[in-house]
């Protein structure tokens, strides 16, 4: 987390809060990686329209202080991928609550930047993100049973719900790619290995 992002999630966690704690510190990571980058609004970074980051801030963060004007637009259009990842996400939420409609946007929109999916949602780690997929969309969760990396798994359940195939090989043990997909404590790495 940069210096400036770190600021910010300090602002935001200082006001307090009845909401669940790791759900106010997800929010609070991805709010500060928004709100301290210099290439789109905070809302178009998330995904969110405005008026769902009021909102967000309103239900999470009251004390914060921190304001979307009202006339606030949102200026990008999303991505080809955006709405198949929110169906994704959303055909295994948990409870039918509000953040998860949030999450499961916030994640469609950073899934497309470059880098692993929890740094670009300006995540602590990548166990931060587990948390919130094994707390949100639990079933998710036990299907990535291998720890594969969640945007390969990610893109290679909506490939397969198409009727398409992401991968090079008939199984990851014999792939050339099987680093790339896994992360380092997977056992299907170990088994390679």
């Amino acid at each position: 987390m940069s210096a400036p992002a770190a600021g910010a999630y300090g602002r935001l966690m200082a006001g307090g809060g009845h909401r669940d704690p790791f759900d106010r510190h997800v929010f609070a990571c991805v709010l500060a990686a928004g709100l301290t980058q210099k290439e789109q609004t905070p809302w178009d970074f998330l995904g969110l329209s405005p008026a769902v980051l009021r909102l967000l801030l309103a239900s999470y963060f009251p004390a914060a202080g921190i304001v979307v004007p009202m006339h606030a637009r949102s200026a990008d259009e999303e991505m080809i991928e955006e709405e198949d990842f929110r169906f994704l996400l959303l055909s295994y939420r948990a409870r039918n609550v509000p953040e998860e409609e949030w999450l499961a946007t916030i994640v469609a929109r950073r899934a497309q930047a470059a880098n692993h999916l929890w740094e670009d949602l300006g995540l602590t780690s990548r166990n931060d993100l587990n948390g919130l997929i094994r707390r949100h969309f639990p079933a998710l969760f036990a299907m990535n049973d291998k720890n594969m990396r969640w945007k390969k798994f990610f893109y290679r359940m909506m490939c397969e719900q198409e009727g398409l195939r992401l991968c090079k090989s008939p199984n990851c043990q014999q792939c050339p790619d099987i680093g790339t997909c896994f992360e380092a404590e997977s056992p299907l790495l170990r088994k390679a290995g």
